[in-house]
C-alpha cells in the first residue's frame, strides 16, 4: 500500500509539474507574440484531409513496405489518420493492378492515393485525376549489396566482435527491444564503430524492408542542407532566401537557416504539439502540410510570423518544409535533377538502397515525415554522423555540421525544453537512460535512430505505430542493457 501511494504521489508531482511547464510556455510565447499574425485555417473538409492522410498511409504500407491491408489499417500510421477517424469512412480499397488504394467519404467524395514507384505514394488532390507533376525512376549506383561488405553492403565480418564488449548483455538489449508483442517493434540494429553487433527483425520484415519512419525524416532534409552547405550553396547564418519573403518590408527576409533548422522561425503553423493548441481553432497547418496543401512549399512560405525569429521554439512542419524548399532551391541552383540529387550526392555514397522520399501532388519532398527506409539504411545514416559527416575519406557534411545538428537550440532551452537542436532531438533533459550527449533522429509512433558519441554507438529501432507506448519502454529497457554492455570511449 504504501509503494502504491508514493506511486500515485510520484505521477501526481510529474502531472503538475508537466502542467506548470506548459502554463510557463504558453505564458512567455504570449508575451512575445508579435500580435500582427492574423490567423486563418487550411481550407476543406477536416475528414477529406484524415482520409487523404489514410489513403496515402495504406498506399505506403501496401506498396512499399508490403504489408496486409487489414493488418496496415489497424496498425499503421495513426499520425495524419487518426485511429478513430478511419471508422467514419469507407474501407480502403486496394487496386494492385493500377497500385491504387480509394476511400469514400460518406457524402460520396472519394480520396485516392496513387504509388508512383521512386517517389512513393501520393494522394490525389480533390477533383483531381493526376499529379501536378511527371514521377521519375531514381537510379542507384551502387554494388552488388549480397557481395559487397558492410556498410557499403551488406555482407557481415566473421570476426569476433571486441572484447570489450559483453556479448549477452547485448543480446539481451536486442531481445528487451521486441518484449513485449504489444510494442510492435520491426526492426532493431546496433551498431559499435560502425559494425553491427546486435540485429533482429519482426515477423514478416527483412532487413531491405522499407518502414514507415516518419519525422525521422527531418533529419534527412537537415542532411541533404548539410550537403548543399558544403558545396557552398548555403552557410547556417544567413537569411533564407526564400522567394515569398523577398518583398520590401516583409519580416521574415530576416529568418535565417539556422532559424529555421532550430524550428525558432516563428512562423504561425499550428500543430497539436502547440502548448496552446485549441483543436476547434480547425483542422492544424502542421498537419495539412501532409495531407493536402497541393504544393506544401507554397504553402509553408506563405505562412504569417508569430514570434521573431530565434525566441520560441516550437515543433511545426513550416520549418522542415522549409528546409526542403530551400534544398530544391539550391539543388536546381546547382542544375541538377531535385529528385535524383539526394541518392546520388548521398545515398549512393553511403550505401543506402531502400530510402524512397515521397512528395506531396507538385512534386516537392515531403520529408518532415513522408520516407520509407530499412533499419540498416537508418542505421547507415545514422553512422554518417557518428563519424563527424565523413565517409570513407570523403566529407559529405561540412565541418562543424554534426556539432550543429547535435547542440541544443538557444529558443527551445529559453522555453524550459532542453530537447531540440537543429532538425535532431537531443537527450538534454536525460529523459532517456542514455547519456547526454546522445542525439536523435525521431518519428512518430517509435521510431528512432539514436547517435552516442560517447559509447561509439548508432541504435536504430523501427516499429508499427500502434504499438509506440510499449515500443518506448522496451526501447528504455534495451538502452539501459546497451551502456551496461558499452564501455564509455576513453577520453
Amino acid at each position: 500500500m504504501k509503494r502504491l501511494i508514493a506511486l500515485v504521489f510520484f505521477l501526481n508531482f510529474l502531472n503538475t509539474t508537466a502542467q506548470d511547464s506548459r502554463s510557463k510556455m504558453i505564458a512567455r510565447g504570449a508575451e512575445l507574440e508579435l500580435k500582427t499574425a492574423i490567423y486563418k485555417a487550411p481550407p476543406g473538409d477536416a475528414l477529406s484531409h484524415h482520409t487523404s492522410g489514410f489513403a496515402k498511409i495504406m498506399c505506403s504500407a501496401v506498396f512499399i513496405t508490403g504489408l496486409k491491408p487489414d493488418f496496415a489499417a489497424e496498425n499503421v500510421g495513426y499520425f495524419t489518420s487518426p485511429y478513430a477517424e478511419r471508422a467514419k469512412v469507407g474501407k480502403p480499397v486496394i487496386d494492385y493492378d493500377k497500385k491504387t488504394v480509394s476511400i469514400t467519404l460518406p457524402n460520396g467524395v472519394t480520396r485516392t492515393a496513387i504509388y508512383t514507384g521512386d517517389q512513393g505514394c501520393i494522394t490525389l488532390p480533390e477533383g483531381r485525376t493526376s499529379l501536378y507533376y511527371k514521377p521519375i525512376k531514381v537510379p542507384r549506383n551502387l554494388p552488388n549489396a549480397a557481395t559487397t561488405p558492410w556498410p557499403m553492403g551488406d555482407v557481415l565480418p566473421n570476426t569476433p566482435i571486441p572484447s570489450e564488449i559483453d556479448k549477452v548483455k547485448v543480446e539481451q538489449a536486442v531481445n528487451a527491444a521486441f518484449e513485449t508483442s504489444e510494442a510492435q517493434t520491426a526492426a532493431f540494429v546496433v551498431t559499435y564503430k560502425g559494425r553491427i553487433i546486435g540485429e533482429r527483425y519482426g515477423e514478416g520484415i527483412t532487413k531491405d524492408t522499407p518502414l514507415e519512419s516518419w519525422s525521422m525524416g527531418k533529419s534527412l532534409s537537415a542532411t541533404i542542407l548539410g550537403i548543399l552547405i558544403r558545396q557552398g550553396v548555403y552557410t547556417l547564418e544567413q537569411p533564407a532566401p526564400i522567394p515569398q519573403w523577398q518583398s520590401k518590408g516583409d519580416a521574415r527576409a530576416k529568418i535565417r537557416i539556422m532559424d529555421i533548422m532550430h524550428m525558432s522561425s516563428g512562423l504561425y503553423c499550428r500543430a497539436p504539439q502547440d502548448p496552446d493548441f485549441d483543436p476547434a481553432l480547425g483542422y492544424p497547418d502542421h498537419l495539412y502540410l501532409y495531407t493536402d496543401a497541393g504544393n506544401s512549399f507554397e504553402y509553408a512560405a506563405n505562412l504569417p510570423q508569430q514570434w521573431l525569429p530565434n525566441t520560441v521554439g516550437r515543433y511545426r512542419n513550416s520549418d522542415p518544409v522549409l528546409t526542403n524548399y530551400l534544398n530544391r532551391l539550391g539543388i536546381e541552383k546547382l542544375k541538377r535533377n531535385y529528385h535524383t540529387f539526394p541518392q546520388q550526392a548521398l545515398f549512393d555514397k553511403i550505401g543506402v538502397r531502400t530510402m524512397i522520399m515521397e512528395t506531396d501532388p507538385s512534386g516537392n519532398f515531403l520529408t518532415q515525415g513522408y520516407e520509407f527506409a530499412s533499419g540498416r539504411d537508418w542505421t547507415r545514416l545514422g553512422n554518417l554522423y557518428l563519424q563527424d559527416g565523413v565517409w570513407n575519406g570523403e566529407r559529405i557534411l561540412p565541418e562543424g555540421f554534426t556539432k550543429f545538428v547535435s547542440t541544443l537550440a538557444e529558443p527551445w532551452v529559453a522555453d524550459g525544453r532542453p530537447i531540440y537542436g537543429g532538425l535532431f532531438w537531443i537527450n538534454g533533459d536525460a529523459a532517456r537512460p542514455i547519456p547526454k550527449d546522445a542525439y536523435m533522429m525521431l518519428g512518430a509512433g517509435g521510431q528512432s535512430v539514436t547517435i552516442i558519441p560517447s559509447h561509439d554507438l548508432v541504435v536504430v529501432r523501427l516499429g508499427h505505430y500502434k504499438g509506440s507506448k510499449a515500443g518506448d519502454i522496451a526501447l528504455n529497457k534495451a538502452y539501459s542493457l546497451l551502456m551496461e554492455a558499452i564501455p564509455e570511449k576513453k577520453k
